[in-house]
């Protein structure tokens, strides 16, 4: 898959995250990855969103409240097994967005291997790893 001028391995699996603040986590992808809701989200009689879908521009991303009765968590601060690679157009832009709106940035932007990488935390556990095209500028520190 090429991004914005950028070869990026096309994905082996879809990923389906658990949040514990599902609308919470939807208006947080919307407004700082850009992504789109795909349909209503489908909502169970408990008012818990059983189901979303999110599109982003290299992919689709679903989106369900913790279900624990079924063995379904969220992730927990510090405690998070998979990480998500997301190519973003602009890393400075959406790093400031993340941070802005509630996220916790791990590692500032740096350029390596021919991107423009950085990682971050969204405020529902989950780690992003952002990685955009290289601008020459090494410093990357949008503190």
């Amino acid at each position: 898959m090429t991004f914005d001028g950028v070869d990026f391995p096309r994905p082996g699996a879809l990923p389906y995250l658990t949040v514990s603040e599902a609308r919470a986590a939807i208006d947080w992808y919307t407004r700082v990855f850009g992504a789109e809701i795909a349909g209503d989200p489908v909502v169970m009689d408990d008012g818990r969103i059983g189901h979303a879908e999110l599109i982003f521009p290299t992919g689709m991303v679903y989106v369900a409240e913790e279900f624990p009765e079924m063995g379904l968590t969220a992730a927990e601060a510090g405690a998070t097994s998979v990480s998500l690679m997301l190519p973003v157009d602009d890393t400075d832009g959406v790093l400031a967005r993340a941070r802005d709106a509630g996220g916790t940035v791990e590692r500032w932007i740096t350029e390596s291997h021919g991107h423009r990488n950085a990682t971050l935390l969204d405020p529902f556990g989950h780690r992003w790893l952002l990685v955009g095209p290289v601008t020459g500028n090494h410093s990357g520190d949008t503190r």
